[in-house]
């Protein structure tokens, strides 16, 4: 059992890690040479430039010849708390704002409780001293002494702990309800302020029947045009193009090839690369690679444009899929929350996602394997939990050395040396806990994606729910189960049966070393290691050395991510449910998580303004997962102190606690009421006064122009850009297909129609360098204290500014090339929470 000394070795290893992170990156972050890898979004916004220092130097390109930046290396902490969050959610969207307030959550809820904690438990645990009578079997720490372990049976002193759990129940409900009433008034004025986007007026259709005689869009045009006559106005249909979108990878991968052997060629003009046509270029005849990449990329091209010949002609490559637009928001409304058949299973209507949002892979499958496949994903990820299991009770057996010499005796010279068992104790257990779990969210997200959502934020948010899932079970209850077997196997086997349940009350707070040393290594040590940044520096500066040629190849380098919410929002969850559980068993827990959420909430604030690019927008729509979840930290917290109580023979006290479960679930039961529609349903009150400010400000709009190819596949539309070989073309007046410039194949098929065919649209999911973009999408700004103002350009790039008065600085974001990163996404799908 880790004693304070081991928790102090863990504390200074972990401190010193971070610190040695923080001062890397602060020097890393002045030299030139790394600008683009730690200011990527202001390079994406066109508002930050490549450094010239030393211009004339040739050394001043590469290192920070000024010196006294040295000085004030440490400016990047002042600066990221300046930006205020109505500047930061017109500057990185809503998702990125409200994924701070859980932070400001954290501080809220936990700053009181710690400091009425330890100023009130921590007197009242040690004065007790009732570890001091049990039998030395047992294993104990000085940890133990601080917790409820310490205090007698029977004693009155528990009256303490409930009265504290009543009071730290009622703080965090109430902080619970002010951040869920002001994150739902924020999404509304959100999406009020927002300008005309095309999934505002458009609902995605599955499961749409098969009609004899007819196709699929011309069931889908009927259809709407009987049921929704005044409203409908034109669909676009979906193909499965699944091998169109494997030619177009195949392609991309030669292009990389022929990019490369160019730059080869252009830095040495004297020597023309060659390589082999056998497998990966190590057999075969030698040819001259540029040629032969050329011809490569031109077999591609003509068998793609077959390809989609093909698949135009095809009938049965439609699939009973479609994206349905109506001429209001109103009449969207209307369509995605209602039921559309007296058949529940056809015809099924929701938002559309934005088109950027989209996994058009799972767009294939039917809507009777959906349900099997939801049974089989909970079976599997049902093992995945238990099968964790082993390497998680490996784990926390090192936390018992002694154990650890009964089994592997001839290491016990090693193991005794005071700085090994030290760090065996107070620092690998929480590392080798956070290796395990790495790899988890990819194989969670797999498991997601199997289930059939067609959203890339609904693929996050469900693959969140199983790894929180896999954390409760694994690494807190599986750490306390685990732990305390491993620990009290030998005494309870030797003792009577009456003991059992007296040590085992007593031994689950002694857990609370463990959760310790974890904190310190993934909340203290880990999160420096996020803003160093040291996988995408590395990185970009091999992409720099081999690849980049140009300022555009640049650009194409710098990779600046997102808040990577699959795996933050259930560590965030995991910290909640760890202290509020330990607030009244194990109070010392308490500032190791304060600790965390200030210096994270810092961290994540400079890489939100600096560095991350958000793939798309939910509006916070992941809010009502991070309130249920504090909900049941806070159940949880409950039974288990009532499970504790019970083991002291508190009995005139223990039901004191009867109410609190119950009193917390009507809360949870209230809030879900009062604020959980915001972020499932959108209201027609507010549809309709949207729709009435577009007829009076732009009468004239040609709706149906603007929607056309909002939703055409990424694929088809690099396929146009990219290579034009092929042309897809929307006119305000009429919708065609150009013929290829390279190939007489032909086809009419518009990608937007009322009862013509469409393009195909394929359903699997492509890379980032296919993402979707619209050529001029609307514009939203965000103010906090002034009402919405509807503006729609339908012919300018996007135009995103704050204003920071502290700074007299104004920031513009220019960029005719990307989309919006903080685009409109409802987030309004019926999932469970």
């Amino acid at each position: 059992m880790a004693t304070l000394g081991d928790i102090g070795v863990s504390a200074f290893i972990n401190i010193v890690g971070a610190i040695t992170f923080l001062l890397a990156f602060a020097f890393l972050r002045i030299q030139p040479v790394n600008d683009r890898v730690y200011f990527p979004k202001w390079y994406l916004s066109g508002q930050r430039t490549s450094p010239s220092r030393g211009s004339g130097n040739v050394v001043g390109k590469f290192v920070n010849l000024n010196c006294w930046t040295y000085f004030t290396f440490l400016n990047w902490m002042p600066q990221a708390l300046r930006m205020t969050e109505a500047e930061i959610i017109n500057h990185a969207g809503l998702d990125s704002a409200a994924f701070l307030r859980i932070y400001i959550l954290g501080l809220k809820i936990f700053v009181p409780m710690t400091v009425l904690a330890l100023l009130i438990l921590i007197p009242v645990n040690v004065s007790s001293g009732t570890l001091f009578f049990l039998k030395k079997e047992l294993v104990l720490s000085d940890i133990d002494r601080l917790s409820i372990s310490n205090v007698r049976p029977k004693s009155i002193r528990f009256f303490y702990h409930i009265g504290l759990e009543y009071l730290f129940t009622f703080w965090t409900c109430y902080i619970l309800y002010k951040e869920y009433n002001y994150v739902a008034s924020m999404r509304l004025k959100f999406l009020a302020s927002q300008r005309r986007r095309a999934e505002q007026f458009t609902v995605v259709v599955r499961n749409i029947p098969h009609v004899s005689g007819r196709s699929i869009s011309d069931t889908v045009d009927q259809y709407f045009k009987r049921n929704h006559p005044n409203e409908y106005l034109c669909h676009q249909a979906v193909y499965n193009a699944n091998k169109f979108a494997r030619l177009v990878r195949q392609r991309d991968r030669v292009q990389n090839w022929l990019d490369y052997y160019q730059l080869k060629y252009e830095r040495h003009p004297n020597k023309k690369p060659t390589t082999k046509t056998g497998c990966l270029g190590l057999c075969g005849k030698r040819v001259d690679a540029i040629e032969y990449y050329k011809q490569q990329i031109m077999a591609f091209d003509k068998r793609m444009a077959l390809e989609q010949e093909k698949i135009l002609k095809d009938s049965k490559s439609l699939l009973p899929v479609a994206f349905v637009s109506f001429r209001s928001r109103w009449g969207a409304a209307v369509c995605a929350q209602t039921t559309q058949s007296k058949n529940p299973t056809l015809w099924l209507t929701n938002w559309a996602p934005e088109p950027r949002d989209i996994y058009w892979r799972n767009l294939a499958i039917p809507f009777v394997s959906l349900s099997i496949r939801k049974l089989v994903i909970s079976l599997s990820v049902f093992a995945l939990v238990f099968f964790y299991m082993i390497p998680i009770a490996f784990v926390q057996s090192l936390a018992n050395l002694e154990g650890l010499e009964r089994v592997a005796p001839f290491l016990r010279p090693v193991i005794e040396l005071k700085f090994i068992k030290s760090f065996l104790q107070g620092f690998l257990p929480g590392l080798a806990l956070k290796i395990f779990l790495y790899i988890l969210p990819a194989v969670l997200m797999i498991m997601s994606k199997i289930e059939g959502h067609i959203a890339l934020s609904t693929l996050e948010r469900r693959t969140a729910a199983k790894y929180y899932y896999f954390m409760l079970v694994n690494v807190f209850l599986g750490s306390i189960v685990t732990g305390t077997a491993f620990q009290q196997l030998h005494a309870f086997l030797h003792q009577s049966p009456t003991q059992i349940p007296r040590n085992i009350g007593e031994t689950i707070p002694s857990k609370a070393t463990f959760f310790i040393t974890y904190i310190m290594v993934d909340g203290w040590a880990a999160v420096a290691g996020e803003i160093l940044r040291l996988k995408p520096l590395v990185i970009f500066h091999l992409k720099n050395m081999f690849l980049v040629k140009t300022e555009r190849d640049r650009e194409k380098a710098t990779n600046p991510g997102s808040v990577d919410f699959p795996e933050t929002l259930p560590s965030l969850q995991l910290y909640f449910l760890l202290g509020i559980v330990y607030a009244v068993v194990t109070p010392i827990l308490l500032p190791f998580i304060l600790v965390f959420f200030a210096f994270a909430y810092l961290v994540y604030r400079h890489q939100i303004i600096n560095v991350y690019d958000q793939q798309y927008e939910s509006a916070a729509a992941f809010w009502p997962h991070v309130h249920s979840r504090i909900i049941a930290s806070l159940l949880i917290s409950q039974l288990l102190l009532m499970g504790l109580l019970s083991t002291k023979k508190a009995a005139n006290s223990t039901p004191f606690l009867v109410a609190l479960p119950i009193l917390t679930l009507s809360f949870h039961k209230y809030c879900k009421y009062r604020f959980e529609p915001a972020f499932r349903k959108y209201p027609l009150e507010e549809a309709m006064e949207k729709d009435e400010l577009d007829k009076t400000t732009e009468p004239d709009i040609n709706l149906k122009s603007y929607l056309a190819d909002a939703y055409l596949h990424p694929i088809f539309r690099s396929f146009e850009e990219q290579h034009e070989s092929v042309k897809v073309r929307v006119d305000k007046q009429q919708t065609h297909i150009a013929a290829p410039i390279t190939s007489e194949l032909s086809s009419p098929s518009p990608p937007h129609h009322v009862s013509a065919p469409s393009p195909p649209q394929s359903v699997h999911h492509i890379p980032s360098q296919y993402a979707y973009y619209q050529s001029s999408p609307p514009q939203y700004s965000y103010t906090s204290n002034s009402p919405p103002n509807y503006v729609y350009h339908s012919t300018s790039p996007p135009h995103y500014s704050y204003h920071n008065e502290e700074l007299q600085s104004h920031y513009t974001y220019h960029n005719e090339d990307r989309p919006p990163h903080y685009g409109s996404h409802y987030g309004y799908h019926n999932e469970e929470l």
